[in-house]
């Protein structure tokens, strides 16, 4: 990988002159092998950042055997219940007698009427449904529960 120096040859010929001219010239090309070597590293560092990189609220999601959603052009919106009742939009905390106000005012704004929904594993179906009916009469009518992968299958395998 290092620049080796060529020996000159001792003859006082016209060829040697000439030859120690083109070395003491200084070389005017960019090497841009490390830059691209640079570039690719730091892809594959956000490529393995950018899903760790993701806004959330932290709780603990029920696993399901089910494959995930395709993504979407816009931001997806997400609702969270957290264990302690808290319901959440994105990260900012909404009042229960607020969320449908709330995103009523945000589906005016977006074009997707899709939405996913976190809900710890500990809250009671019924509160789930509650938030969900709530959802769906702001006029979000493509909800997504999100769930943690590997998870039971039902079917006697796992």
């Amino acid at each position: 990988m290092g620049a080796s120096v060529k020996p000159q040859q001792q003859g006082g010929g016209r060829r040697s002159r000439r030859r120690s001219r083109v070395q003491a010239q200084a070389m005017s090309e960019i090497n841009v092998t490390p830059f691209v070597d640079v570039m690719l590293v730091l892809l594959v560092v956000f490529m393995v950042a950018a899903p760790l990189m993701t806004v959330g609220v932290p709780i603990q999601l029920p696993e399901t055997a089910a494959t995930p959603l395709p993504t979407q052009d816009e931001e997806p919106l997400t609702i969270t219940l957290a264990e302690d009742g808290r319901v959440m939009i994105q990260t900012t905390e909404v009042a229960s007698d607020a969320l449908v106000t709330r995103l009523r005012a945000i589906m005016e704004e977006r074009s997707n009427d899709q939405l996913f929904l976190r809900a710890d594993g500990s809250i009671p179906y019924e509160r789930v449904m509650q938030v969900m009916g709530a959802l769906n009469a702001a006029g979000f009518n493509k909800i997504g529960l999100v769930t943690e992968p590997g998870g039971p299958t039902l079917d006697g395998n796992g």
